[in-house]
Parts: structure tokens; sequence; C-alpha cells
């Protein structure tokens, strides 16, 4: 396991997180236990910042919101064969319809497809703080 600089990553990493690859989102129960559900996420290094787009009335969502305005510490993972990336961090959940439509956009240049119609999306979006990964 190797620790990645979350701003800065090495061109290999990156690279593995611009394939179109499922991944999981990991957040916290109320009562502490991992939710784990597989999500579509988007890098953005530049920002430090990953974004999962889901329906606001989702599990996840409402995890993150369970967490307070403080946000819920979370991870995202992808795995390819002995390729592996994790992302850890921060994350609060966007409504305002300019970061849903950045978020939608990022989603559709990384997986090649528009994500489906849904008027009450909103986005998980996660401050990082630590890459992890073998790529």
């Amino acid at each position: 396991m190797a620790q990645a600089d979350v701003r800065n990553p090495t061109p290999a990493y990156l690279a593995f997180w611009r394939e179109s690859h499922l991944s999981t989102l990991t957040t916290p129960r109320p009562d502490g236990t991992p939710h784990v559900v597989p999500v579509c996420v988007t890098y953005d290094p530049e920002a430090g910042v990953a974004r999962v787009i889901t329906d606001g009335g989702s599990r996840k969502a409402a995890h993150v919101r369970a967490a307070g305005p403080g946000g819920a510490r979370v991870a995202v993972c992808q795995v390819d064969r002995a390729r592996w990336a994790t992302l850890e961090g921060r994350a609060v959940v966007r409504t305002e319809p300019e970061q849903v439509r950045d978020a939608e956009a990022r989603h559709e240049e990384r997986y090649g497809r528009a994500p489906r119609i849904n008027p009450t999306r909103v986005v998980i979006e996660i401050t990082l703080d630590r890459a992890l990964g073998k790529a």
C-alpha cells in the first residue's frame, strides 16, 4: 500500500481514476457501522475533491447529512484486479444547481454517458485529505 498526494497524484494513479470503473462509497450510519454501496465517482485533484451524484433521498446522502455541518468522514474506493485506489475525506451534500450540473458533466466525461435525469439529484462532495493505492 502506498500513500499518494491527493493534489499531486502520480500519472498512473490519476490515469486509474480517469478510467471507467465502478467504485464503492463508505459512509457512517448513525450507529457508527459502515454503509458501503456501489457508486460512480469523479476525482478532481486540482481542487482536492471527489464527487458522487445521487438521489437526495438516498441513504448515503442521509448518512452524510446526519453527521452535521462539519460533514461525514467517508471513503471511495475502486479496484481492478491488483490495482486499487482509495480516496478519503470529509463529505457534505451539495444541492446548488450549478454544483449538480458540474458533477453531472464530470460524470459524463469519466463514464462516457450522461446520468439519467433526476430532478432530486444532489452531490456528495468529498474534500480529500488522504489517497492510498497501488495503481
